[in-house]
């Protein structure tokens, strides 16, 4: 089952190409990102509704969506804390510290140049969900690794 790419909606195909149904709606994502941009703003106000920082912030778009449907981490995150799944970034120290193999996990969310794709093992085997490309495309476990590593490479250059 693969989630088709419609304009600029990457995260919404993202997750439901990970929970492998029609979960999310881009209404459903803009509810999470604006129930973000409001607890920020709300952490912005306790410092002064009239403070500069709180007056620049009010005027910048928010940092959870934009009005291409590209969402943020944050609320990818929180999308799949309904589900009772939980993100961990793939070069933070909770990640490291985990010792983890990817071929032991499920799945991987991916960003590259500001598109999220899913990659999930279905089954025995992996595959990339990219909503891009024209249907799944099977990743063999010692190619993961690698295609994770380069990933991340190309992302830090």
């Amino acid at each position: 089952l693969e989630s088709e790419q419609e304009g600029s909606l990457c995260a919404q195909h993202c997750l439901n190409n990970l929970l492998q149904g029609e979960y999310f709606t881009p209404v459903d994502l803009s509810s999470i990102a604006h129930q973000l941009d409001e607890e920020e703003r709300m952490r912005m106000a306790e410092g002064g509704m009239g403070s500069d920082e709180y007056q620049t912030f009010l005027q910048q778009p928010s940092g959870n969506m934009d009005d291409s449907g590209f969402f943020s981490i944050q609320v990818i995150s929180n999308a799949l804390r309904v589900w009772g799944l939980e993100l961990i970034l793939f070069n933070s120290r909770e990640y490291q510290s985990l010792m983890i193999n990817p071929i032991n996990e499920n799945a991987f969310i991916c960003n590259y140049k500001e598109h999220w794709f899913t990659i999930r093992k279905l089954g025995q085997q992996w595959f990339n969900l990219n909503s891009l490309l024209t249907g799944p495309e099977l990743i063999s476990d010692t190619y993961l690794a690698l295609f994770l590593a380069q990933l991340q490479q190309e992302v830090t250059q």
